[in-house]
């Protein structure tokens, strides 16, 4: 495994806590992707300072794992026309938060206050909706070690790393719903819905 320069190791052990590291990630413009799809590693997101959420969570999960803590992370799994989600996952005192990185006004950080890795998915369950209001989110993994990974270089590559994300997608996944709870599923309202128009970055138009 590539060791990080000595630059970014003082970057990301100064991300000491969940909160600092989130922190970073929130002052980090949103990667839109316009050249193409990236999967940028830990590296990349640091030099090209942009990420969107995988590359995010495994910006969280790396910054944990030079505290010595686990770099775990979840995969949020949603409906076919709607996009999936990485969180990168910590505890305290025996409870579960999460670390995000996102455009939009919910799907963001959680406090540890949750038992079980069930209790914090379903957190995240009634704000993720598309603009219609048919919520989509349906299924998640176990916290997933992403040292696991390293083969893969996925934090200090020059190149992108999608074999993590594909890794990812391949893992087992837990329903959160029934048949019969999906089709009694209410729409989120009018008022969910223009709240979940707020995004944090702005797609900037014109020359690169």
């Amino acid at each position: 495994m590539v060791e990080f320069s000595p630059t970014e190791q003082r970057l990301l052990r100064s991300l000491s806590t969940p909160p600092k590291i989130q922190d970073f990630l929130d002052t980090l413009p949103m990667n839109f992707e316009k050249k193409g799809e990236t999967c940028y590693s830990v590296r990349s997101v640091l030099k090209h300072k942009t990420a969107h959420c995988m590359e995010g969570a495994m910006l969280a999960a790396a910054a944990l794992r030079l505290q010595g803590k686990p770099p775990f992370v979840i995969d949020l799994k949603a409906t076919k026309n709607d996009f999936d989600h990485v969180i990168a996952v910590f505890k305290r005192d025996g409870f579960f938060g999460a670390m995000s990185k996102t455009n939009h006004a919910v799907l963001r950080y959680r406090e540890p206050i949750y038992k079980t890795v069930r209790e914090l998915v379903l957190s995240y369950f009634h704000e993720y909706f598309l603009p219609d209001g048919r919520k989509t989110l349906r299924s998640y993994t176990n916290p997933i070690d992403l040292s696991k990974f390293d083969r893969f270089n996925w934090m200090t590559s020059e190149d992108d790393v999608f074999d993590v994300p594909h890794a990812l997608d391949a893992m087992k996944h837990f329903p959160i719903l029934t048949s019969k709870q999906i089709k009694n599923l209410r729409r989120a309202d009018r008022i969910e819905r223009e709240a979940g128009e707020i995004i944090e970055w702005k797609v900037k138009r014109g020359r690169e």
